[in-house]
Parts: C-alpha cells; sequence; structure tokens
C-alpha cells in the first residue's frame, strides 16, 4: 500500500470525507452507549436537546463555544503554515493573568477604554508566549511541539505560584483564586440573566478577521506557501522564518483572547482550573473545521453542544457524561484520516 498525492481533489470528495468521519465517530459512539446499556438513538436525542433543546441550553452551548472558537482559531492559523503550536492553554492562561492584573482596579478607566485595553495587553501576553517557542524553531531547529506542549505544565505552575502569592484573593478564605475584576472591565451579558456575553460576539469578528487575513492579504498568502512547502516558498523568495514568527505572534495573540473572554466574560477571577482544556479541545476543532477560520465557528458550536448536551445526557440516562471526551477523541482521529483521504489515495499492489 501506497499513498499518492490527488492533483486536485474533488468538491464530493472535500465535503464527504469530512462528514464521513462525522459519521464514524456518532458509530463508535453508538458502540459504546450500547456497551453501556442505553439506546444510542435515545441518548443521542437526551445530547441533542441537552446542548440545544431550549433557549438555555443552547445559549450554554454558545457559552461553551467561545473558548473554543479562539483556541481553535490559535490552531488553525498555527497549523496553516505548519507552526504546530500545541500550547493554546498556556497562551489561554497567559491572557487570563493579563486580564486579572489589569482589570482588578489598576487601571481606574471607563469600560469602553479599559476592556479593548485589557485585550490588547491578553493578545501581547500570549503573543510572545509563543514567540520564544517560534524563535527556537526558526533559529536553532527545536521542534515547537516539544516547548509548546511543556509551556502548559510550566504555564499551570506559575499560575499556581501566583495564586498563592501576590494574586491571591485576600477575602477569598484561603481558596487559590485571585479577586475579582472589577465592573469596567466585565463584558456585558448578551441575554440578561444568562451566562452568554459579549466574548461570543468578539469571537465571531476574530474568526472573519482571521478569515479576511488567510484568504485577502498578502500575509495569508505567504502562510499557506510556507505550509504546503517551506523550500518552495524560500526559492520563491518568502521569507519563511520571518512568516512563522507573524503566524507566531497572530496564533498565541488569538489563544489569549480565550484566556480574557472566560475571566472577564464568565468566570469574573483567576483559578488554576479556569480552563477544563480548552487549549487542547481547539486542536480537535480546528482539525473539524480543517483549519478554515469560518468552519472554526461551526466547529466549536459543534464541540460545545456535545459537552454541555453530554453532562445534560449523564442526569438522565445511565451513561457517563465521558462519552463526550471518546466522541471528541474519536471526532480527531476520523477527521484526520478523512483529510489524508482528501488529499492522498490509496493505492495497493
Amino acid at each position: 500500500m501506497r499513498l499518492e498525492p490527488k492533483s486536485a481533489p474533488s468538491l464530493a470528495a472535500t465535503l464527504a470525507y469530512p462528514a464521513g468521519a462525522i459519521l464514524a465517530t456518532m458509530a463508535i459512539a453508538a458502540i459504546l452507549v450500547l456497551a453501556a446499556g442505553a439506546s444510542p438513538l435515545s441518548v443521542f436525542a437526551l445530547v441533542a436537546k441537552g446542548a440545544a433543546g431550549s433557549q438555555f441550553a443552547l445559549l450554554e452551548t454558545l457559552t461553551r463555544a467561545t473558548p473554543l472558537i479562539f483556541t481553535g482559531l490559535a490552531v488553525a492559523v498555527a497549523f496553516r503554515a505548519k507552526l504546530w503550536n500545541i500550547g493554546a492553554e498556556a497562551q489561554l492562561y497567559a491572557g487570563a493573568i493579563v486580564t486579572v492584573v489589569l482589570g482588578t482596579g489598576a487601571l481606574p478607566l471607563p469600560a469602553i477604554v479599559l476592556i479593548p485595553l485589557i485585550m490588547l495587553a491578553a493578545m501581547t501576553a500570549g503573543a510572545l508566549l509563543l514567540l520564544g517557542p517560534a524563535f527556537l524553531k526558526t533559529r536553532l531547529g527545536v521542534d515547537e511541539v516539544v516547548t509548546t506542549l511543556l509551556l502548559n505544565f510550566i504555564m499551570l505552575l506559575v499560575v499556581s505560584m501566583l495564586l498563592e502569592g501576590v494574586l491571591k484573593d485576600p477575602m477569598g478564605l484561603g481558596w487559590p483564586q485571585s479577586e475579582r475584576v472589577i465592573a469596567e472591565a466585565k463584558l456585558p451579558r448578551i441575554v440578561s440573566g444568562k451566562r452568554l456575553h459579549y466574548g461570543f460576539v468578539i469571537a465571531v469578528i476574530a474568526a472573519l478577521w482571521v478569515w479576511v487575513i488567510m484568504k485577502k492579504t498578502a500575509l495569508g498568502y505567504e502562510m499557506r506557501a510556507v505550509g504546503h512547502n517551506p523550500a518552495a516558498a524560500r526559492f520563491a523568495g518568502i521569507p519563511v522564518n520571518t512568516v512563522l514568527m507573524k503566524t507566531a505572534l497572530l496564533s498565541g495573540g488569538l489563544a489569549a483572547l480565550a484566556g480574557f473572554s472566560e475571566v472577564s466574560g464568565l468566570k469574573g477571577n483567576l483559578t488554576l482550573d479556569l480552563s477544563p482544556g480548552f487549549g487542547y479541545t481547539g486542536i480537535v476543532v480546528a482539525m473539524l473545521a480543517m483549519l478554515n477560520p469560518l468552519g472554526v465557528i461551526a466547529a466549536a458550536i459543534f464541540v460545545a453542544g456535545i459537552f454541555v448536551g453530554a453532562d445534560a445526557m449523564s442526569r438522565t440516562a445511565d451513561v457517563p457524561s465521558y462519552i463526550a471526551n471518546v466522541m471528541t477523541a474519536t471526532a480527531l482521529l476520523t477527521m484526520v484520516t478523512a483529510i489524508m483521504l482528501t488529499r492522498y489515495r490509496i493505492r495497493w499492489r
């Protein structure tokens, strides 16, 4: 067996293989549900109802999707240029730290000035954090998968140190948490009394902005060229290392916005469990979207719906909510296979 590149994948194949990946994911999940002694159709119906069966469920799904859009965009941008950013989790926490430092009263400014300023500072922190691994990759040839992955654990230790030290809330009864951000630093809610905030709107705008960059600008063209063939891009005069550094700045800044939105829009303060793995799930979201910035929105809502629906389903059916983790992991594997089959054909000897 060997893989032979396709000259131009057909539109039907481009659409059919990802759809087949989702169907394969559902089939595998159905087998696991049967093993748990439940009906797959009833469980899937409960998941769908828990994710979008009411206004509350739908708003919760969109709330959960907000940080996934940011981390999915961060991964999609980096992977498009073959900069393997596995550290979106670390960049998320970097943005969250800056949000807490500036949003707890350090800058007495009105909300219309303070919120954009915190966003810019958070993006800068995330961008600089990824700039280090990108520099090591371009200058010393260090594998960025290792450096970005290790940064996730380093950043968690830094957050733990800060929450037990300078950022610890003196009124928190000893719990490792920061002070809450002031009212001027909070993103307003879209629907009164619900948890959905304007971070979701910012995430959608960010996806549109990234799409324009990727499709309509010279930087987007250079990123795609470097991702397809770095040697050919360098021969054509494209500064490959410079493009990778710019990609790192953009990717890290987008991931940091996830931390900003979670603190400023939802949680209100920084804790060690601020993210239940949004940075890692962003990889699944980006692959489901096939690295398309607009597809990231739909993929993030889909993944968020699985998690929110699974939580609601587990309270009704005798099936653990961990089925959502299995489905997202399976979706990643099947989508990677689908992308391979879209670009290559299998030849048997």
